[in-house]
């Protein structure tokens, strides 16, 4: 038995081992037996004692006679070996299939898209973790069953190497053969859940795939572009040329599908069906499609829907996602009709992909009508046969005329449009729809002479039926799809010698249909549009170089962000004015917003009022009120309108600049005047200067000698100042003087006259009294109203005083000019007596506190202008660039003339033209 066991290790197999240690065992027992029972007959003298029998069996290998307990014992080792050569077949079919299945894994998981760049997009998510747990699991089960296997096998071949009984081997047997279906069963549940894993895995790879290529999508920048489809090349070649040549008189003769049909008679129905999509808002009987839609449709791994001008894709498996795009289609096309307008002309475009699609581009246009209803526009009979007209003009449009066929066919109003527009029928294909009603109301000949072509005199290319639904607004496509197929296996057209053919039937066969001839004309066509621009683009560069030989064409994008430069540069050259700038700047328009007031209601009414005290104490309340009510406002409006000169002045200077382009005057002025008007000074800071003018006012005393010089200064310029309007007010008045009568020719007018009469007696009164005050008594008036009536003269007392009152002025405005020369030299007289003062001051005491407020309000304003006020300046000039940047309209209002019209069409062909060699180039390929 040990030089049985020795020898095991010397055989290869798993199987052949376990079988030649099981023999080994069972022939070395069975010699040793046997030979030990020889040798007790021999020495028994030849009796048998019993065991002749066993002699009768056959021959062993080494011509011993064989007994029945070591026969069964053989038998059970070669059961023993079958079962266990069974069982580790199975068991090496298990681990096998899964090296080989882990083999396939990873082969598919090279195959997948590099998605490396996933991790800085997408979050670990639950679906990895709970993937890589179940990996775990299905590897730690296979290794168990794997180390199961290996005890049970060296637990069995010892039971069989050391079994001496018949009975222990028959228990042993019954065992393993019941851990041998054990193991199967399980070795089979392992295998199960392997397929369910690896289906799990190719549904995530599914949707991995498809987030794949949205992210891919939407990725602008470091990832390699997605290359284009033709259809979508094509699509936006079509979409370029939108609003270049809207009728159809010089380039744009690109093939397209136009789909036109009465109102109702399902036109849209069609377009979705061929879409097999419900993408369309439905009505009861209303219009619903007001504005034309292209549907570009194009074949893809799953079945989406796009806007042109959006990233967003609508799952048009999802039910949601398609109640959200009618409803988006909804809200484009009425936001689209302006003006009160029930139609409109511009162009919704949208792509549809998905499996199975044809490959075209489809025009979905609003349908014919014939009576108009009160909530319709006047003309939107006429606008609907204008556009539809405009579509099929094209001479390289496909027209697609639907036709209600449960309708009488002489009711049509689209067949004698479409007959104008292709009265040969080279490019029109007919649809009949709703044919299963048409078969239950009309004859079914009938039907079969307008599907032949007999029943009117439009021609066409082909002729098609087809059922759109059965009129319920919940069908799927696939229903609609079924029901017409059932519809036509079992239909009469099809009986009774009819015409028909299979091909004329089904949604499925006019999609085929329609695609076949959109690609065949766009075949033909294309290179001669290419052509077309070519030698377009070639004409408008010839015209650039002689008219702009030194300007690179520039469209109106490129040129706004010039400008746009430009602006923001003048805004930022504010900051470089300087300080001594701003306050001469702020302290000249403040006083002309103050001098009026500063005169009308505080200097004449308290230096007019009488003594000094009198004056003193209404300077002090009228200030006081001018600082709490009005002053800061003034300030601040000062300020906002100071801003503005200094940034108007900076753009005159650029645009006096000798590298100045005018192109661009009429929309930095708008922007400018635009947010100017949005701008408005921060409300804190008229509280912040109403705190800071009334401390300022309190101080009613000069300090030196310097600042007094500056007050009489500024009170001598203020006085002579308005003493010259004052002067102009009473030339207006009088009329001019002699001499310039004289030198002019010119004469006197009767008022004229009269006021200077009337003038001459105020100013005896003057004369009379120097310090006269600033009104008239009743006695005075008297006295110059009868001088007058002596001289011939007839005035009123109301006609006086309006003399009276710019005479008395210049004769105040006199007298202070000469306190003011008085004061000059008064200031030490002043410092020791004060308010006694021989010499009235309290005009330049007045004047010097005014021009203090002035010079602490132009310091605050310079400080809120620099640090505040010219940033949000700044801010909303971005705003409104921003705002005008988006505005095709203003753009092309303010950017205007030869040279930006030229420039755009130039580079609006040129680009077209590329396209238009990228898709050939494209098309070529594909044949």
């Amino acid at each position: 038995m040990l030089r049985a066991a020795k020898q095991i290790t010397r055989h290869r197999g798993t199987n052949e081992r376990i079988t030649y240690l099981c023999s080994k065992i069972v022939t070395s027992t069975s010699n040793s037996y046997y030979s030990t029972l020889n040798q007790k007959k021999y020495k028994g003298g030849g009796k048998s004692n019993g065991w002749s029998k066993y002699f009768l069996a056959p021959r062993g290998p080494k011509g011993w006679t064989i007994p029945p307990s070591r026969g069964y014992g053989m038998i059970v080792a070669r059961v023993l070996r079958g079962a266990l050569k069974l069982r580790y077949i199975l068991l090496g079919g298990a681990i096998g299939g899964g090296v080989t299945l882990n083999k396939k894994y990873e082969d598919w998981k090279d195959g997948l898209p590099d998605l490396k760049w996933l991790e800085e997009v997408m979050p670990k998510g639950e679906k990895w973790t709970q993937f890589s747990k179940a990996l775990a699991e299905f590897g730690s089960s296979v290794k168990d069953v794997i180390e199961i296997a290996k005890g049970e096998i060296k637990a069995k071949t010892t039971v069989t190497a050391l079994s001496l009984s018949n009975d222990e081997s028959r228990r042993k047997y019954e065992a393993l053969q019941s851990q041998v279906e054990n193991l199967q069963t399980e070795v089979i549940n392992v295998q199960i859940k392997y397929q369910r894993e690896l289906e799990k895995m190719e549904k995530e790879n599914r949707e991995l795939r498809q987030q794949f290529l949205i992210l891919k999508q939407n990725k602008k920048t470091g990832t390699k572009k997605i290359k284009k489809s033709l259809i979508d090349m094509y699509s936006e070649v079509l979409d370029e040329l939108t609003g270049y040549d809207s009728s159809y008189s010089m380039a744009d003769h690109l093939p397209r599908v136009v789909v036109v049909g009465d109102q109702s008679s399902g036109k849209t129905s069609v377009l979705e069906s061929i879409a097999k999509a419900r993408i369309f808002p439905r009505g009861s009987g209303e219009m619903m499609t007001r504005a034309p839609v292209k549907v570009t449709l194009a074949e893809g791994p799953y079945h989406v829907a796009q806007f042109r001008d959006s990233d967003r894709e609508y799952d048009l498996n999802k039910e949601s996602d398609l109640s959200e795009l009618r409803r988006e289609v909804e809200f484009r096309m009425r936001a689209s009709v302006r003006g009160g307008k029930t139609v409109s002309n511009e162009v919704i475009s949208m792509t549809v992909k998905g499996p199975g699609l044809q490959r075209m581009v489809l025009v979905d246009l609003p349908g014919i009508i014939s009576t108009m209803t009160v909530d319709m526009a006047a003309d939107t009979k006429d606008s609907i046969h204008q556009m539809t007209k405009h579509y099929m003009s094209n001479p390289n449009a496909i027209i697609l005329c639907i036709q209600d066929g449960s309708v009488d066919a002489e009711r049509s109003n689209v067949t004698d449009l479409v007959m104008q527009c292709d009265p040969l029928g080279r490019r029109t294909i007919f649809v009949l729809t709703k044919v299963d009603l048409a078969e239950e109301l009309a004859d079914p000949d009938r039907i079969r002479k307008i599907l032949s072509g007999k029943l009117f005199n439009m021609k066409a290319l082909g002729y098609y039926a087809v059922v759109t639904g059965r009129g319920r607004k919940d069908d799927s496509i696939e229903a609609i799809r079924q029901y017409e197929e059932d519809f036509f296996k079992n239909s009469k057209l099809f009986h009774r010698r009819g015409v028909i053919m299979p091909h004329q039937v089904t949604s499925r066969n006019l999609s085929m249909a329609v695609s076949d001839r959109f690609w065949k004309m766009v075949r033909e066509t294309i290179e001669q549009q290419a052509d077309a621009f070519k030698a377009t683009r070639f004409n408008l560069e010839t015209e650039w170089k002689n008219n702009f030989p030194r300007l690179r064409e520039s469209g109106r994008d490129e040129l706004f962000e010039k400008a746009k430069g430009e602006i923001l540069d003048e805004v930022v050259n504010l900051s470089q004015i300087c300080a001594k700038k701003w306050e001469e700047a702020l302290s000249e328009k403040l006083w002309d917003k103050l001098s009026n007031y500063v005169f009308e209601n505080v200097y004449l009414p308290a230096a007019q009022s009488g003594s000094q005290n009198s004056v003193n104490t209404m300077v002090d309340i009228k200030l006081r009120q001018w600082a709490e009510q009005s002053l800061p406002a003034k300030s601040v409006e000062s300020g906002w309108e100071t801003l503005q000169t200094q940034f108007l002045m900076l753009m005159e200077k650029a645009r006096k600049s000798p590298d100045h382009d005018d192109i661009f005057d009429n929309l930095k002025l708008a922007v400018i005047d635009e947010a100017i008007r949005r701008h408005s000074w921060e409300d804190k800071a008229i509280d912040m200067l109403r705190v800071i003018q009334l401390n300022t006012l309190e101080d009613r005393f000069v300090h030196d000698k310097t600042e007094w010089d500056h007050a009489v200064k500024f009170l001598e310029t203020s006085v002579k100042d308005k003493l010259d309007q004052t002067e102009h007010t009473l030339s207006e008045m009088m009329g001019p003087g002699q001499l310039t009568r004289i030198t002019h020719w010119k004469s006197l007018t009767e008022d004229q006259s009269k006021r200077r009469h009337v003038k001459h007696e105020l100013d005896k009164i003057l004369r009379t009294d120097e310090k006269h005050l600033p009104t008239l008594s009743y006695d005075e008036l008297t006295t110059v109203r009868k001088n007058l009536q002596r001289e011939g003269v007839e005035v009123d007392t109301d006609y006086i005083r309006q003399t009276w009152f710019p005479t008395y002025r210049r004769h105040f405005l006199k007298q202070a000019l000469h306190r003011a020369h008085d004061c000059r030299k008064a200031y030490y007289l002043y410092t020791q007596q004060g308010t006694e003062c021989e010499i009235s001051c309290s005009d330049v005491v007045l004047f010097w506190r005014i021009q203090q407020v002035i010079k602490v309000t132009c310091n605050a304003l310079r400080q809120q202008v620099i640090n505040r006020e010219a940033r949000r300046l700044d801010k909303e000039i971005k705003e409104v660039l921003d705002e005008f940047s988006e505005d095709e309209e203003k753009k092309a209002q303010l950017l205007t003339g030869k040279r930006v019209l030229l420039a755009e069409e130039l580079i609006k062909v040129r680009h077209i033209q590329e396209k238009l060699e990228e898709f050939i180039n494209c098309l070529n390929q594909e044949k």
